[in-house]
């Protein structure tokens, strides 16, 4: 990752980089050093912060509180960083208490944007998932048969979370804007919205 972080500066190339991986910290003079001479931006997935469903849905990946860890120094950083709160499982990290925590802890950590994506269940991931959740919620089984007849949810259940996760935002206080992001560095005099410098072709 460090390579193409460089080889993306050296080309004043803007790029973003969405991830679940604290790894990306160890990066993080690199994505300063970019954002001098281009556009970056981040953000990470943060599905839930409940332990117990954290544990059971993904296995192996950072724990959510260090996502969220991993957000504000980003942010703080002057890179701008959100949240994607994704997947969103119906019934297992749906529960408003459950996205109120998420929404509260991504705004508190200076989050561009906060956005839900209900689970997706395309072919190659439904069969990994329904046999998951017979195993670990058979008591959901049904509902998601009946709700996952295609890939996707039907959309005014997508609708309706996108709604709630935008009343939490609002009560929170909203997300900061990309501008309000403290700046460690300016881009070589170029005003936000100027763009990247155009390179000569010799």
């Amino acid at each position: 990752m460090p390579g193409i972080i460089r080889a993306l500066t050296d080309y004043r190339n803007p790029f973003s980089i969405l991830t679940k991986g604290t790894l990306v910290l160890r990066d993080l003079e690199l994505l300063v050093e970019a954002a001098r001479v281009t556009d970056v931006s981040t953000a990470f997935s943060i599905g839930t912060l409940d332990e117990d469903a954290w544990r059971r849905s993904e296995p192996g990946t950072p724990h959510p509180r260090k996502r969220v860890d991993a957000v504000r120094a980003l942010n703080d950083a002057g890179i701008p960083c959100g949240v994607l709160m994704a997947p969103i499982l119906p019934g297992i990290t749906d529960d408003p208490g459950q996205l109120r925590e998420v929404v509260a802890a991504a705004i508190d950590a200076g989050a561009t944007h906060v956005s839900p994506i209900l689970l997706h269940l395309r072919p190659g991931v439904r069969e990994e998932f329904l046999p998951w959740l017979r195993d670990h919620y058979p008591e959901l089984v049904s509902r998601y048969e009946e709700l996952y007849r295609r890939p996707y949810a039907p959309k005014p259940e997508q609708e309706a979370l996108g709604r709630r996760v935008a009343t939490l935002v609002r009560a929170f206080g909203g997300v900061r804007s990309i501008d309000e992001a403290p700046r460690r560095f300016s881009r070589g005099g170029h005003r936000r919205g100027d763009g990247p410098e155009q390179l000569t072709l010799v």
